[in-house]
């Protein structure tokens, strides 16, 4: 990717080109949280394409969120996605003893971090290749995965 880098937004333009910068980059894990995941665009056809590639290549895929309602009603690609790569995939849904986390990132392979400060703001910032970066969000994902449950899984919801 180059020299590192952190760019800051407040745009929800912004925010969706830097999330595409991230799935550019990404070679093996990407491990997302966000409350319900109403600003990620998992449900264009170019993400859906990108994603496709990236878990085609034997990347793997974690979601982590407070509720997958919004996965479910709005995003028919990513759930077809789901589908055909459920070995690559995983989705879990926090406790309410963790609904008051109001943050929102994006983790790739250990070297890149997309963070929205606060999931009502689109404020937040982009650092690549500066791993360091990487270390407080991916402490906070690990703890919030093992504390979440399994959700949107293709056997247990008829996809």
């Amino acid at each position: 990717m180059g020299a590192p880098a952190i760019t800051h937004f407040d745009t929800r333009a912004e925010f969706e080109a830097q999330w595409r910068a991230c799935l550019a980059t990404a070679c093996e894990r990407i491990d997302l949280f966000d409350p319900d995941f109403a600003v990620f665009p998992l449900g264009a056809s170019e993400v859906d394409a990108a994603l496709r590639t990236y878990l085609k290549g034997g990347g793997s895929l974690r979601l982590a969120m407070h509720s997958p309602a919004h996965i479910e009603r709005h995003y028919p690609r990513f759930l077809r996605l789901l589908r055909d790569y459920s070995h690559a995939i995983a989705c879990r849904a926090t406790p309410r003893t963790l609904h008051g986390l109001t943050d929102s990132f994006c983790i790739v392979d250990d070297r890149h971090v997309l963070r929205r400060f606060h999931s009502g703001h689109m404020r937040g910032e982009a650092a690549f290749d500066i791993p360091e970066a990487v270390d407080l969000p991916g402490h906070r994902f690990e703890a919030i995965w093992a504390e979440s449950q399994a959700v949107l899984q293709s056997g247990t919801t008829g996809l």
